[in-house]
């Protein structure tokens, strides 16, 4: 299995992101999957890729080459793939991603949440999206989606199965499991219904 994980790199957040990162990256290589992630070095970036390196995992970094410039990378991952833009990193983040997981983090990460969202709704993305609860740091915007997208009619009611919230790292590999089906119907039910 490939997971891939959307995270911070962030230093200056609660060290409780920090741990609940490395966590997660420890129990992923626990189980046996890869991890591919943005290839950072610092904040919940690094620490994930940290635990699961520890824990004798695979982990991919997808990296910039500006941010290679700028020694932002890892120096110690399984495999550094080196992109040109962030658009390709995030294209070569999904692809071929059995499911992702999403930390707290900024704008970066909810770029790239709501990017697996939206491909998801389409129906080119079919595969499970964890939100890791750290915090209770989903919970605002989980509300939200529910109470103005869904409830303003900006998407359908079907589309909060697209989504899980695991609250802590060890209940990650069961929600993946038990994630809903997203089925090849998806583009049936993407536009908004009256």
């Amino acid at each position: 299995m490939r997971v891939c994980v959307y995270a911070a790199s962030s230093d200056h957040c609660s060290p409780e992101f920090h741990a609940d990162a490395y966590a997660l990256g420890r129990i992923l290589a626990q189980q046996g999957a890869s991890v591919v992630y943005g290839g950072g070095s610092r904040g919940s970036m690094g620490a994930v890729a940290n635990g699961a390196l520890q824990a004798g995992g695979e982990v991919i970094g997808i990296l910039p080459r500006f941010m290679a410039d700028l020694e932002w990378g890892h120096p110690g991952l399984t495999r550094m793939e080196l992109v040109e833009d962030m658009r390709e990193r995030k294209h070569r983040l999904l692809t071929g991603s059995d499911a992702v997981v999403a930390l707290p983090g900024g704008c970066g990460t909810l770029e790239e949440l709501f990017e697996a969202i939206t491909l998801k709704r389409l129906g080119l993305y079919f595969n499970p999206i964890v939100l890791l609860n750290t915090r209770g740091y989903w919970q605002p915007l989980l509300d939200f989606m529910q109470a103005q997208v869904i409830g303003q009619q900006f998407m359908n009611t079907e589309h909060a199965a697209m989504w899980s919230l695991a609250q802590t790292p060890e209940q990650v590999p069961a929600v993946i499991a038990q994630a809903p089906v997203w089925g090849e119907n998806a583009r049936e039910f993407a536009a908004v219904r009256v």
